[in-house]
């Protein structure tokens, strides 16, 4: 089993495999419209225009499990990030994280970066996977950590 096993949906419903990323670097994100880390979308698109052209692709995946601070449908989200905060990158339709109905990419995601502490789950909104061009999960990034603290390893990989 790789990354490249698995697919996201997008809000419209169509499915993306994520073979097609095959050869990029991926910067994988759960996110919220209305949760304090939020500006964190204007960061991430950053990263994806400054390094974009060399390869990186970022995903987003809104996430309603930490305290309904997703609250629309996914087209909402999308539509929110857009407006906003010019996103470009891909952003799927919303997904669990944790828990029983969690989404088998972040399951996967998180085996292979599980993190510090007791538990592998997620603990907030905009916990970021990094993942390298052969698809090896490389890294995690907790949510209080800022997408620009990524730049070294991002530059590293590409």
């Amino acid at each position: 089993m790789s990354i490249y096993s698995f697919s996201g949906v997008a809000p419209s419903g169509k499915e993306q495999p994520f073979k097609d990323y095959e050869g990029k670097v991926l910067l994988i994100a759960n996110t919220a419209s209305k949760c304090g880390l939020t500006p964190q979308y204007g960061d991430l698109q950053k990263l994806y225009e400054q390094y974009g052209d060399q390869g990186l692709v970022v995903l987003g995946f809104p996430c309603n499990q930490f305290a309904g601070q997703e609250p629309g449908t996914s087209e909402e989200a999308e539509e929110f990030c857009q407006i906003n905060y010019g996103v470009k990158f891909p952003i799927f339709a919303k997904v669990d994280v944790n828990g029983p109905e969690s989404s088998p990419l972040f399951q996967y995601l998180k085996t292979q970066q599980p993190g510090t502490g007791e538990s592998s789950d997620i603990q907030w909104n905009f916990t970021k996977f990094l993942v390298d061009r052969t698809g090896n999960v490389v890294a995690r990034v907790e949510p209080k950590e800022s997408p620009e603290s990524m730049k070294e390893q991002i530059e590293a990989l590409l």
